[in-house]
């Protein structure tokens, strides 16, 4: 007769245990056949990688944002028509009128040439300059405060409006560049030179959509916004040289001209479409600057905004 089972030698449970976990490790590891697994590989399972915080972020989030505020022209586009009335009216009226009168001297080229540039970037100041009441809107709905407690940097959220902005007033230039056209006006159609149009309406509009978020965040009401930016919109569009030359102006508002950021922005966009003299290396340096002061100014109060 067999006697007894022979009773498990001690450690063997532990042994089988630490057998097993050896085995595992061998399979994860490439089943055996070649050198032990790899820590690496371990690390990165038990730790996921971290994520980008900072302004490591920032360009896709102000495209995130860009996307956001874009999107709402598919639900309402009647902003955009009835925006295109008053360029409409202002190169039908003004500037066949004063074509015809010939009182203001352009350099020898048809006033509504001259205009045209004028009107570009005074319908893309009339679109950004209210945004602000877009942002106190978010405020009263909920959504800013939502939107600042996500790893969003504020220069973010700022810039991807101030970018959307202009993406809307660049849709908003090709309308008045199309009735412009219309009317025979000779504006050119080099691909680079339209290329540097779009990039000096899309500064120019995130400067003052920068401004009129700036000025929400200071006086934090819509009513009051709605005041303000009657007040500077036609100051700013008649202390320019979109109507006329600088050099006619008296000498007081040739000096406000020199600062306002709409004359370098009608200069940049006059040399490229008709061809006149101008700077733009100048113009684009003082577009870029007040761009970016204006993101900065804009960021810094929004959180006062949200209180």
């Amino acid at each position: 007769m067999s006697g007894p089972p022979a009773a498990p030698r001690p450690g063997s449970a532990e042994t089988s245990a630490e057998t097993s976990a050896e085995a595992s490790a061998e399979t994860v590891g490439g089943g055996g056949t070649g050198p032990g697994p790899d820590p690496g590989r371990f690390a990165l399972l038990l730790s996921p990688p971290r994520a980008r915080t900072g302004w490591r972020v920032l360009p896709a989030r102000v495209l995130a944002m860009c996307v956001v505020e874009l999107q709402k022209l598919r639900h309402d586009r009647t902003e955009l028509y009835t925006r295109a009335v008053q360029p409409a009216l202002w190169l039908l009226i003004f500037g066949e009128t004063f074509t015809r009168i010939k009182a203001i001297p352009t350099g020898g080229i048809p006033y509504i040439d001259y205009l045209a540039p004028g009107i570009i970037a005074q319908s893309a100041m009339f679109i950004a300059i209210f945004y602000g009441i877009m942002i106190i809107w978010e405020r009263d709905a909920g959504i800013l405060t939502k939107l600042l407690v996500t790893p969003t940097p504020r220069a973010a959220l700022i810039s991807g409006k101030a970018f959307a902005s202009g993406v809307k007033a660049l849709i908003q230039a090709v309308v008045v560049i199309v009735i412009a056209a219309a009317l025979g006006v000779g504006l050119t159609w080099n691909p680079l030179r339209l290329l540097g149009v779009a990039v000096a309406v899309i500064l120019g509009s995130a400067f003052f959509s920068c401004l009129s978020m700036t000025i929400a965040g200071i006086v934090l009401t819509r009513d009051r916004l709605m005041g303000i930016g009657q007040a500077i919109t036609m100051p700013l569009f008649f202390a320019s040289n979109a109507l006329y030359p600088v050099a006619i102006m008296p000498g007081w508002l040739q000096t406000v001209s020199r600062i306002n950021p709409l004359s370098y922005q009608v200069d940049a966009l006059r040399g490229l479409l008709l061809g006149t003299p101008s700077h733009l290396a100048l113009d684009y340096g003082v577009l870029l600057g007040a761009a970016v002061l204006g993101i900065a100014a804009a960021s810094s109060l929004l959180g006062r905004l949200a209180r």
